[in-house]
């Protein structure tokens, strides 16, 4: 025989539990069920039910610990467009003033037509299904539960619930589901002496209020009617029609029988019914209940948004990965819980409204343009991603790749992955991609900072280096050869600001063999640069040479946030999607700050724009400067094998970075069919740079041409010095003579000249032009003079040379 265990864990047999109810529902129907009490009265006391059983009743409970609901949050977009809905339960909690009348009418009519008489449970009622449940043989139960009792069963298992303990949430459900035997007595019983105690707490209103919030209105996670009139009607609760109310009234005895949407058949006999119940107890009229059980289930429906979390941001706004990435700062950041199971059940239960930065109109802009530049389902596979970001505040204003975003991981050789390829790894992203060229401005910065100027010169023809060029936080680097070739630029002797628009790997290594390394990648991080994470882990890009070109991983947001720093004059900001988090009781969250700080001196910074505005004469060449004369600025960067390319680019208002290559690999992108063009190589100004500029050509529309500020002259020019002049002497006191002019000096070439070798022959600029402060001079070494060229043989006659040969007459034109 079952047995039942009340809260001081003393077992009550079947028998005695039987008969402890029948009297307690006979003293409720005599004494009226408010003075029945919340003891056992002595009367009570018969030779079924014994003193024991009467002190078991008292150690029932009849206090119900209410907790907050779970309710669903919301995603918008900056504009309030909603991008997404994540939700435990499909849950939003409204006053009853938010309800419409027939909704009320119908859930009373169907489940406790007694509930404005009753003291919390009903003794006719509950006295008819026990002696019907007793008897009955055919296995059919009746539940006999008033509505207060149906609260307090469902808010019991909320409670279980929010606790996440999953052997409670079982028992809860268990003790819940269960009508007849021992256990279903138990629980009646605990249900009726709790709903009492609720009723001398709360009022009808109040406590019909939380049940229809609180109760499973569908079989898909719908919870409370407004979720359910938004779901199967696209209304709110105080706008349901008595047919409606009808409908959503008759799923919670059986949601997933009733449901509407999953189950018509069966769903529209019992909205009939509840339109039965409702004309006889006199809420609608003859006319109402003849209509409304002649209209076909199916004409009333109007099923609302069905994708759930970032299916539905990328169905309505393209926006999957923008939304997933809002949703891992969530699970990521303290500033939203102390663990992540804190922050996650903030996120699906905590009923927020989270206000994004997402602009839409980019968003889909930046979406068309990456695919127009490789589709989706391109044979080549090749990836690509954008990234937009506002300079001055952070804010991301769009993130796309060509890629579909699903939530989990998808079938092998699908172009469907969760994997955002804009961010850091640990907010869902790959693990970035080297940047290549597109890193040289950190290194230009921090040229400008220790006082150099864009006209100074430096070699950029391609060589066998040694790292011990290189210091690095103040020490010289050990000797290792370095083997660095051009990508995409020139060669020879050329000023810093031809060494940038022409992406001279040489010139730029020339141009940090006269830094330090550490301070130049401090300058970087500064700003916001920082590894991806994921294998290659976070921090700050490596100081070593090879970084000088981009060779460590990063993501494009980054890059979009770092530039970003140019256009704003020097103002870092980090990456934000999130302007504004309100809880359930419209109370604001902190969200993570955009920090913005001051990080770079304008003027350098004026400087970096000035310089990288003028890479459209250059490897930008192919993409095109900004139509209408629009002041813009950018940088190609292409990896060494072609493996990886970028544009990353802005105006003052906007800063947006293009990657292009395979996610998961070093594959060099060359000898393929890309978008149905055959490319024997790809640079960033190949695929790139074209969607960077179609990106912005569109989203620039409607906004003020706005000019940069204009670099001060010593970051241009520098401090002009002549060159001294030092032919005729030794290379060693050249070099002294040079350097102490303040220039750098090369050596290596030689030429022929009339002075005596091994002296300098001259420089190069020669001695006497005027060059910036710090600029390179190569020393040409005097091979000598050049040998006189022999004199053929004498020929003819007493060995002289033969005459010249007689003119030809010429033919006169008539």
């Amino acid at each position: 025989m079952s047995s039942a265990r009340p809260a001081s864990g003393r077992r009550i047999g079947v028998v005695q539990l039987i008969g402890l109810l029948l009297a307690f529902l006979l003293t409720a129907g005599l004494g009226g069920v408010l003075t029945a009490g919340l003891v056992m009265p002595a009367v009570a006391t018969t030779n079924v039910i014994t003193a024991t059983s009467v002190n078991l009743f008292d150690d029932l409970p009849t206090e119900l610990e209410e907790v907050p609901l779970s309710e669903k949050s919301t995603v918008l977009a900056s504009d309030g467009t909603v991008l997404a809905e994540f939700y435990y339960q499909n849950r939003i909690v409204v006053p009853l003033d938010q309800i419409s009348q027939p909704m009320r009418d119908a859930v009373i009519a169907v489940e406790d037509k007694r509930f404005y008489e009753h003291g919390g449970i009903d003794p006719t009622g509950l006295l008819r299904a026990l002696v019907n449940n007793a008897t009955n043989s055919d296995g059919g139960t009746q539940g006999g539960s008033t509505l207060t009792q149906q609260y307090v069963k469902n808010a019991l298992i909320q409670n279980a619930l929010q606790g996440e303990d999953e052997a409670a949430i079982a028992a809860a459900i268990k003790a819940a589901t269960t009508s007849e035997g021992t256990e279903g007595y138990a629980r009646k019983l605990a249900e009726a002496k709790i709903a009492i105690a609720l009723e001398q707490r709360l009022t009808k209103d109040e406590i019909l209020e939380r049940y229809l919030n609180i109760a499973q209105f569908g079989h898909a996670q719908i919870y409370g009617v407004e979720a359910a009139a938004q779901h199967f009607f696209s209304v709110h609760a105080i706008d349901l029609t008595y047919l409606q109310a009808a409908t959503i009234a008759g799923i919670t005895r059986a949601p997933g029988l009733y449901d509407p949407e999953w189950n018509p058949v069966k769903s529209e006999p019992r909205r009939n019914r509840v339109l039965g119940l409702m004309h006889d107890q006199g809420k609608i009229t003859d006319e109402e209940f003849q209509t409304g059980t002649a209209t076909p289930l199916a004409d009333t429906l109007l099923i609302g948004q069905r994708a759930v979390g970032c299916m539905a941001a990328n169905t309505v706004s393209s926006a999957g990965y923008f939304c997933d990435y809002v949703t891992k700062i969530i699970i990521n950041d303290r500033a939203f819980g102390e663990t992540k199971a804190d922050r996650s059940r903030l996120l699906y239960r905590g009923g927020l409204t989270i206000t994004t930065t997402l602009d839409r109109g980019l968003q889909a802009m930046a979406d068309e343009e990456v695919k127009a530049g490789i589709p989706v389902d391109d044979p080549s596979g090749v990836g690509s991603a954008i990234s937009v970001v506002q300079p001055g505040t952070g804010y991301v204003l769009a993130m796309a790749q060509n890629r579909t975003y699903v939530p989990s991981s998808p079938e092998a050789g699908s172009r469907s992955t969760p994997v955002n390829y804009n961010t850091d790894n640990k907010y869902g992203g790959a693990s970035g991609f080297p940047p290549g060229s597109t890193f040289k401005p950190f290194t230009l910065m921090e040229w400008f900072k220790q006082g150099h100027a864009l006209n100074e010169r430096v070699n950029g023809t391609a060589r066998m280096r040694n790292e011990n060029e290189f210091v690095a936080c103040g020490a010289r680097l050990a000797s290792r050869p370095w083997n660095l070739g051009n990508a995409e630029g020139g060669r020879g002797i050329m000023t810093v600001l031809d060494a940038t628009r022409n992406s001279v790997n040489n010139a730029y290594a020339d141009i940090a063999s006269q830094l330090d390394l550490c301070n130049i990648m401090t300058g970087a991080e500064e700003i916001g640069v920082h590894l991806a994470g994921g294998i290659a882990g976070e921090g700050p890009f490596g100081a070593f040479p090879a970084n000088v070109i981009g060779s460590q991983s990063i993501a494009p947001l980054t890059m979009a946030a770092s530039f970003a720093t140019f256009a704003a004059n020097g103002t870092y900001c980090e990456p934000i999607a999130i302007i504004s988090v309100v809880d359930s009781g419209g109370n604001q969250l902190p969200v993570p700050p955009a920090n913005c700080r001051p990080t770079l001196d304008p003027g350098v910074a004026a400087a970096v724009s000035y310089t990288l505005s003028h890479v459209f004469e250059g490897t930008g060449r192919d993409i095109g400067a900004l139509s209408g004369g629009r002041v813009a600025a950018g940088k190609t960067g292409t990896t060494s094998e072609n493996e990886h390319t970028w544009f990353v680019g802005f105006t003052p208002q906007i800063s947006t970075a293009v990657w292009v290559g395979f996610p998961d690999s070093m594959t060099p992108v060359r000898g393929m069919t890309i978008n149905g063009t055959y490319r024997r190589h790809v640079y960033g100004s190949t695929i790139a740079g074209p969607t960077w500029r179609r990106f912005m050509e569109r989203a620039m529309v409607g906004h003020e041409n706005i000019a940069f500020p204009a670099p001060p002259g010593q970051y241009v020019h520098g401090v002009l010095v002549r060159v001294p002049n030092v032919a005729g002497r030794s290379v060693t006191d050249a070099t002294r003579i040079l350097e102490g002019a303040g220039f750098h000096v090369r050596t290596g070439l030689t030429a022929f000249s009339d002075i005596r070798p091994g002296l300098v022959a001259r420089t190069n600029p020669g001695a006497g032009s005027s060059l910036a402060r710090g600029s390179v001079l190569q020393l040409v070494t005097s091979i000598g003079p050049e040998p006189a060229a022999a004199l053929p043989p004498p020929v003819g006659p007493g060995g002289g040379h033969p005459p010249p040969p007689r003119p030809r007459p010429q033919p006169v034109s008539r």
